[in-house]
C-alpha cells in the first residue's frame, strides 16, 4: 500500500474523531490546551490501537480466505464509508463538555470501531502494520486536536461535512482496492 493511499485512508477514519472533537470544542466554554492534548491522545491512540488489534484478528484467518481477500476489503470499506456518509444526513450530537477518562473512553472506543474493521482488511493487503497504525493513530491525533480548536471556534458547521468526506473517501478506496485486484485499475 502506497503512503497516499495510507493517508487516505487516515483522513477517512479520522473523520468521525474530527466531527466528536467538533462537538467538544463547540461544548468548552474556556478552551485549555489539556482539553486539545486529551481529545488528541484519546482519539490518536484508540485509531492507532483498533486496527493492530484488527489486523491480529484478520491474520489468523487470512490463509482461508486469501482468494477474496479484495472483496472483503472492498465490503468492509463501503460499509464503513457508507454508515458515516449515513451518520453525517443525521440528528446533530448532544454537547457534553466532560473530558473525564470514562467519558473520552467511550467516545474513543465509538469513533475507533471503524478502525477496528479497517485493521482486519489490513491483514489480507500489503501493509507495514506498524507503520500505518501509527501513520493512522498521528493523524487523527492532528484532526482531533484540530477539531477541539476548530468546535470552539466556528462550531457545528462543519461536522456533517467532514463525516461525509471520510465515507466517501473510504468508499473510493474500497473500490481501488477491488478494481487493482481484478486487473481492471493500475497504478
Amino acid at each position: 500500500m502506497r503512503i497516499w493511499e495510507l493517508f487516505l485512508i487516515a483522513v477517512g477514519l479520522s473523520m468521525d474523531a474530527f466531527a466528536v472533537s467538533i462537538c467538544k470544542g463547540l461544548s468548552v466554554q474556556r478552551l485549555h490546551w489539556k482539553h486539545v492534548l486529551l481529545a488528541g491522545a484519546y482519539f490518536g491512540g484508540f485509531q492507532a490501537l483498533m486496527p493492530a488489534l484488527g489486523y491480529l484478528l484478520g491474520v489468523q484467518f487470512e490463509q482461508f480466505i486469501t482468494s477474496i481477500d479484495h472483496w472483503i476489503a472492498f465490503v468492509l470499506l463501503l460499509c464503513i464509508g457508507g454508515k458515516m456518509i449515513q451518520e453525517s444526513r443525521g440528528e446533530a450530537e448532544e454537547l457534553d463538555d466532560d473530558f473525564s477518562v470514562k467519558a473520552m473512553l467511550v467516545l474513543a472506543v465509538a469513533t475507533s470501531i471503524d478502525a477496528l474493521a479497517m485493521g482486519v482488511t489490513f491483514a489480507f493487503l500489503q501493509v507495514d502494520i506498524v507503520a500505518a497504525v501509527l501513520f493512522i493513530g498521528c493523524i487523527t491525533f492532528l484532526f482531533s486536536a484540530m477539531g477541539i480548536k476548530i468546535g470552539h471556534v466556528f462550531g457545528m458547521r462543519y461536522k456533517s461535512k467532514a463525516e461525509l468526506t471520510g465515507g466517501i473517501l473510504l468508499i473510493l478506496m474500497g473500490c481501488k482496492i477491488l478494481l487493482e485486484h481484478l486487473g481492471i485499475l493500475t497504478f
